[in-house]
């Protein structure tokens, strides 16, 4: 699996020959998609997907080209989850973010979960890591310490956000990028 940031570059990519495989360093191409499946969106809509999937010409393996705004195996979109935790952050506990979704206590409570322990220290890193690769005066300006290790891990992300739309002028979702920063991982570390 590949996430990306613009899956409409994405086709226009494959046709070049600049999308590499991630095993072999082979070039990908264009080769069916996806299966189908509902995504539920934080205004409450349901959006069909189908991601594009690509072959290696070298190794013959296949990778599905999931867009950032997006989680492999999650029936809820990245900026779901991720106002999820965005809420656990500042403090709200998971009966309150349920309401405030219209998700299942349940669901919430397995995503919280899911990001806690040692994980936001990894989605920490990986913030870091990529303000760092784009742009390191984000990282001079310093960071205000939040009350929770979660806190800390969400602003670091944001700062590679704006490193990144700051060194590509261009826009692009927020959590597509937090998306792609994490490899699709907001819930579990490599």
């Amino acid at each position: 699996m590949i996430v990306v940031a613009e899956p409409d570059q994405v086709e226009t990519d494959l046709a070049a020959g600049v999308l590499v495989c991630p095993r072999c360093g082979g070039v990908l191409r264009r080769w069916a998609y996806a299966a189908s499946r509902p995504v539920r969106q934080l205004d409450g809509s349901t959006r069909t997907v189908r991601p594009r999937r690509a072959r290696c010409a070298g190794c013959r393996g296949t990778q599905v080209l999931l867009p950032g705004s997006l989680l492999p195996r999650r029936a809820d979109a990245t900026e779901v989850i991720g106002a999820a935790l965005l809420a656990k952050a500042r403090g709200r506990g998971w009966r309150r973010i349920a309401a405030e979704l219209g998700r299942p206590p349940s669901t919430v409570r397995r995503w919280l979960r899911a990001a806690s322990g040692t994980h936001p220290g990894w989605l920490y890193q990986q913030g870091i890591s990529h303000a760092a690769q784009l742009d390191r005066d984000v990282l001079a300006a310093g960071f205000d310490p939040q009350p929770t290790a979660l806190g800390d891990a969400l602003v670091a992300l944001a700062a590679a956000v704006a490193a990144w739309r700051r060194r590509f002028a261009r826009h692009a979702g927020a959590w597509t990028l937090i998306g792609v920063f994490t490899r699709g991982r907001l819930f579990a570390p490599t």
